[in-house]
């Protein structure tokens, strides 16, 4: 019997060693897991936040989470201001050369960068849509940042003008960061009839994608504001900033209805060199062009010729501000797509239709073979836009020829391709009647 007894005892404490080994290796994982966490923890604070842009108010940094907490940022600079109380002039001017010496984190650091004044100031801009007014350049000591100007130095009013606004540029090669400041504002029209004031705030877009879109906050009952907002766009090689244009919309906020528009203004930056530091810029504020295309509406295309395997591709991406139709409802658009060799039709293509749409993207490649022997000289391509009717004939809303015979901008998109082949070019075109 004493064998017996001592194999159960061994049997009994395989469980118990079982036991204890899960039990250290529980402790363990847990262990491990936590120090992963606060290994994650720790590193994911040091990095900067993945936003777009940074958004500097005074000198501080202003991230979307700190928006909704009740922090006082400038915390610093009351403090140094309380400690001294000198007289209000002079605490906006010691505040103003205080935030001058602070990097973009907010920290009393390196100098300050070289600035310059631009050059190219009265440079013309490229887009139609957006006439501007010639203006003399303008030097550093002529455009503050945030200290008000006095009466002999605010510019003469002008008749036809809506204000000036006055902004910087600069690009971090560092950080590769495109660093917009919204200096001031100053002569803006009055939107409130009763007070003959306004509550001004700025919109500022990056053309031509659309993708960067900022504003600045409202100050109250002025016609002059001071900003100093300053706006940091990472992801933006330097090579593709001349390629950039800053649209500027200088807007009233309005309590109880939509925000009264003041003017707007946009600076192409294709001459701008921010190589050299910091460039200093003013721009007149125009009438907002609410011009619309009343006719037929607009078609964006890029087309795209290969001269190596003589195909031409074009791409049908979207179309906007078409008209209704006779019963005033919307429309369901399509585009139709021909080929011509002289006057014969090679070859047809559609879209798909797009229901009651009156900005119908369609994003649709098309690619069509071309004769070698001839290339695109006896080559045409009509797009007639539809509206889809299945108890009538489709309604022919605008059409559009291309061609080496065609004029304006059609015509010169044209030119392009064939000059450059292989690049892809994308441009609108205004429909014409069918």
């Amino acid at each position: 019997m004493a064998p017996v007894i001592a194999e159960g005892a061994q049997f009994a404490e395989v469980p118990a060693a079982v036991g204890i080994i899960s039990a250290f290796g529980l402790v363990f994982t847990v262990s491990l897991f936590a120090w992963i966490c606060c290994q994650r923890k720790s590193a994911k604070s040091n990095k900067t936040p993945p936003y777009k842009f940074v958004h500097m108010l005074k000198g501080v940094d202003i991230y979307p989470e700190s928006l909704t907490n009740k922090k006082k940022f400038g915390a610093d600079e009351k403090t140094e201001l309380a400690k001294s109380t000198p007289s209000p002039a002079s605490a906006k001017t010691a505040l103003h050369l205080d935030l001058e010496k602070r990097d973009l984190n907010g920290n009393f650091a390196k100098p300050h960068p070289r600035v310059r004044s631009s050059p190219e100031l009265d440079m013309p801009s490229p887009h139609g849509c957006f006439p501007e007014e010639g203006k003399e350049p303008a030097s550093p000591e002529s455009v503050p940042s945030s200290k008000a100007l006095t009466p002999a130095d605010k510019p003469p009013d002008r008749e036809a003008g809506l204000g000036t606004l006055f902004f910087s540029l600069e690009y971090n090669f560092d950080k590769k960061a495109f660093i917009v400041n919204i200096k001031e504002a100053h002569g803006l029209s009055a939107m409130d009839e009763q007070s003959l004031t306004s509550d001004p705030y700025v919109k500022m877009t990056i053309l031509p994608d659309k993708k960067y879109k900022v504003k600045t906050r409202v100050l109250r009952k002025t016609l002059d504001p001071a900003f100093d907002e300053t706006f940091s766009f990472y992801g933006i090689p330097y090579s593709r900033v001349p390629e950039l244009a800053l649209h500027f919309m200088v807007l009233s906020f309005d309590r109880f209805s939509r925000d009264d528009v003041i003017g707007e203004a946009l600076v192409p930056l294709a001459g701008v060199d921010l190589s050299e530091g910091r460039v200093l810029m003013t721009r007149e504020i125009i009438k907002r062009n609410v011009r619309r295309c009343v006719g037929r509406g607009e078609l964006l295309l890029s087309l795209c010729y290969q001269s190596t395997t003589s195909t031409l591709t074009v791409v049908v991406l979207k179309a906007r501000h078409l008209p209704k139709t006779e019963a005033s409802s919307l429309s369901d658009p399509y585009v139709k797509v021909n080929l011509y060799q002289g006057r014969k039709r090679v070859c047809k293509k559609k879209t798909h239709v797009k229901k009651s749409s009156p900005n119908p993207v369609f994003n649709e490649l098309f690619v069509f073979d071309i004769p070698p022997e001839t290339g695109l000289g006896d080559t045409s391509v009509e797009l007639l836009l539809l509206d889809s009717d299945r108890l009538a004939r489709n309604q022919v809303i605008g059409r559009l020829l291309l061609g080496a015979n065609a004029e304006g901008t059609v015509g010169e998109h044209w030119r392009e391709i064939c000059d450059h082949p292989r690049r892809q070019i994308a441009k609108w075109h205004t429909l014409s009647e069918g």
